[in-house]
């Protein structure tokens, strides 16, 4: 929603002011020079990825225009979750946890919590290190290592859409230079043309430079800038679950273990010590 908002924005001030100044908007409504510069641009884009990136890269795009997931909400949820797995096993033991790792679909603890469970990727990297965990065969510091690794290799890929569309932003004014240099040359072999209808000519060509950095710095560039965000909201999950479940190994009572997971979160979605501590007691009668 922010970024229509920002968009409507910019394209009111450029085009308000150029109005109010005196200019014919309709002078700029050049659709042939958007096609040159989009489809240069989007063919750029297409060479320089594969398959699985672009449809990562789409699936991006959209969802810069959807509202967050990843709320307050989702990590009270998500500590909640830690707090009864690590309940169970304090009261339980580790292995008491086997059923619950094997298949958190028909866990009724995961059951509990549908925001999580709707997301598999976070579901899979609690199983996983749960599962080492249960086996006993690796201590803390070498979980840590391999947490460290996954969520450095997570990041890497959810950037991947960032700096895709950073980099078609970056080419965009050099195709509207391309979608302008064509205008003068179309310009150049009309010199046979009176004056008045040169000057269109001249006027449409300059269109595609602004065109193209219009839509570089004003529209596909704030995208990779919400895709770099959306891409360290979700790695922030992925820490919170690692510090929770180190706490754990390292010997810490589940109440210190969430507090650990929730001193981590950015300020804006982390729930106070008071607000944890009570979601949490209301969910132990459910």
């Amino acid at each position: 929603m922010m970024v229509i908002i920002g968009w409507v924005v910019a394209l009111a001030g450029i085009f308000g002011g150029y109005a109010a100044a005196g200019g014919h908007l309709a002078a700029l409504m050049q659709p042939l020079e958007i096609v040159m510069i989009g489809g240069g641009a989007f063919g750029a884009f297409i060479a320089a990825n594969t398959m699985h990136g672009i449809k990562h890269t789409i699936g991006g795009l959209v969802s810069c225009f959807k509202g967050s997931k990843i709320t307050k909400a989702f990590y009270m949820e998500l500590l909640a979750l830690l707090f009864e797995l690590l309940a169970k096993v304090r009261k339980e033991g580790l292995m008491s946890l086997e059923n619950d790792v094997e298949e958190p679909d028909k866990s009724p603890i995961f059951g509990k919590y549908p925001s999580i469970t709707s997301d598999h990727h976070v579901v899979e990297f609690i199983t996983d290190y749960l599962r080492l965990m249960v086996g006993g065969n690796l201590n803390a510091l070498e979980i840590e290592n391999l947490m460290d690794n996954e969520i450095e290799t997570h990041h890497h890929e959810e950037m991947h859409s960032s700096h895709a569309v950073a980099k078609l932003a970056d080419g965009m004014p050099a195709f509207g230079i391309v979608a302008a240099v064509m205008g003068v040359v179309h310009t150049m072999e009309s010199l046979h043309l009176p004056p008045s209808e040169l000057g269109i000519l001249i006027a449409h060509a300059l269109v595609g430079t602004f065109l193209g950095i219009l839509l570089s710095y004003g529209f596909v560039a704030p995208l990779a800038t919400v895709l770099e965000g959306k891409a360290a909201e979700n790695t922030k999950v992925y820490q919170t679950i690692k510090v929770v479940l180190l706490a754990s190994l390292n010997g810490f009572a589940p109440q210190v273990c969430v507090e650990f997971g929730r001193k981590v979160l950015f300020s804006t979605e982390r729930p106070s010590f008071r607000e944890l501590e009570e979601d949490i007691k209301s969910r132990k009668g459910k």
